[in-house]
């Protein structure tokens, strides 16, 4: 069976473990109210300090804004209708072509790519239409075309909303929108890049008060049309149907790290799975554990979207017809923006942190890790495959501690090798997602392997 790289490392970090782990046979104080000793092994609901290295799940509890559903402001007045508006239109992709880029990329190590980035340099001033909404407020607004496009996400290399001011961006029908950005949304490097909105006709909106819209700054840097991934209206390929989903009853033991688990989009085109970790202070900071081949570092960082709880609502028998097509999953609820912490090529990890707080609402969790270095009697992995819905894998013989792609144990120490998925498996896109031992720790990310539905066959994880 043909390898299924999930990929090579890029940009390497120096990895810092006294930041990132507890040192082996070292012990760490409890900290939280009624914590008289350290306990090991324990999935908690609130956060507590865990002895040795082993360090547990906590629900995550930090303060966020909630996801604000209000109207845009060209719904609310007698706006200049869209079929008036400036457009900037987009030719139609050449999925051939898109194709063999797809293919050369994973060739070259590179992540899944779902969609086509197309460099602009669109700002109010040389772009769009203003209006006057009242004596108070001013709207700008510039449609967005691509035929083809199954969806289309952006890139504002500039963004710097100043208090009171919104941007909006909807499907022309009105059939799909995302949650409006605020100022609460200006991150440190004064980029935003949004989530997808499905289809190939958007519309961009910003709302400000009259005595702000010099302070908008504001620039669309890149539009990003996709030709696959994402969604009910994705098309091929999908996930395969031996696939288990994380709503089934297999998973019922793992609810406490499902949550933990997201999908994600760099620079708009291209995407791997992650997790939020723990650490050993347990202050529920939101850092985000995935795969350095993934191509994460301190110039694309901005550039990260992670999308949370994309799950289906219903169990798919696993190899049915309707497990391999498509699922019901949300991606209402996303992070946009992180700023790199760490990596390391070796062992195939990356750390970011999410910029912005994570909603309470969304019941994420921070999933624990063991970085003693043992092997697990048995072991599971939570992912997204091939940017679907999220899945469950269980292998159910002990994993081994090998070099990359290697069988000899220990060889140079460096990869967790999962000899064959028992029930599931990983596919492209499911890069960098974790893998849990026996006792619901992260032992390691998914660098690489070639197992896949039609093949019982191995992965290595980058070794915790």
């Amino acid at each position: 069976m043909r390898f299924l790289p999930r990929f090579r490392g890029q940009q390497p970090g120096v990895f810092d473990q006294s930041r990132y782990s507890v040192t082996p046979g070292s012990r760490v104080a409890c900290r939280s109210a009624g914590c008289t000793k350290c306990e090991e092994g324990i999935t908690m609901k609130i956060p507590r300090m865990f002895c040795v290295v082993a360090v547990g799940v906590v629900v995550s509890s930090g303060v966020a804004r909630a996801a604000d559903v209000v109207k845009p402001t060209a719904a609310t007045f007698n706006a200049i209708p869209v079929a008036k508006l400036p457009s900037f239109d987009i030719p139609a992709m050449d999925l051939q072509a898109a194709a063999l880029l797809e293919q050369a990329e994973q060739q070259a190590g590179l992540p899944p790519r779902f969609a086509l980035e197309q460099p602009t340099m669109l700002t109010p001033d040389n772009s769009g239409a203003w209006e006057q909404v009242d004596a108070d407020t001013v709207m700008w607004r510039l449609r967005v075309t691509c035929p083809n496009a199954v969806s289309m996400n952006f890139g504002f290399t500039r963004y710097v909303m100043p208090e009171g001011g919104r941007l909006y961006i909807y499907r022309t029908d009105g059939g799909a929108a995302i949650r409006p950005f605020t100022a609460a949304d200006n991150g440190p490097e004064g980029e935003l890049w949004t989530p997808i909105i499905p289809g190939g006709d958007a519309i961009i909106e910003v709302t400000l008060p009259f005595e702000r819209q010099n302070d908008l700054e504001l620039e669309l840097g890149s539009v990003n049309t996709a030709y696959r991934g994402f969604g009910r209206d994705a098309g091929a390929p999908r996930s395969g149907s031996c696939n288990v989903d994380v709503v089934c009853p297999e998973g019922d033991p793992w609810r406490a790290e499902i949550p933990a688990v997201g999908v994600y989009t760099v620079s708009g085109v291209w995407t791997c799975s992650g997790s939020l970790i723990n650490n050993t202070a347990e202050d529920q900071t939101p850092y985000f554990l995935t795969a350095n081949h993934c191509g994460l570092n301190t110039g694309n960082d901005q550039s990260v979207v992670i999308y949370w709880n994309y799950e289906n609502s219903y169990c798919r028998p696993p190899g049915s017809g309707a497990s391999g097509g498509p699922g019901d999953g949300s991606l209402s609820q996303f992070s946009s923006g992180t700023v790199w912490r760490a990596s390391r090529s070796a062992s195939d990890f990356a750390l970011i942190e999410v910029v912005n707080p994570l909603d309470p609402n969304w019941d994420l969790a921070f999933a624990g890790f063991d970085a003693t270095g043992a092997d697990a009697t048995s072991a599971v992995a939570i992912h997204h495959p091939n940017t679907d819905e999220k899945r469950i894998s269980f292998e159910y013989q002990p994993t081994t501690t090998t070099s990359y792609l290697g069988n000899s144990v220990p060889g140079d120490g460096t990869h967790v090798r999962v000899t064959d998925w028992d029930l599931g498996t990983t596919e492209p896109g499911s890069s960098g997602s974790p893998l849990f031992n026996q006792d619901h720790r992260i032992i390691g990310q998914l660098h690489g392997g070639y197992a896949s539905c039609s093949s019982q066959t191995s992965d290595w994880y980058g070794k915790f």
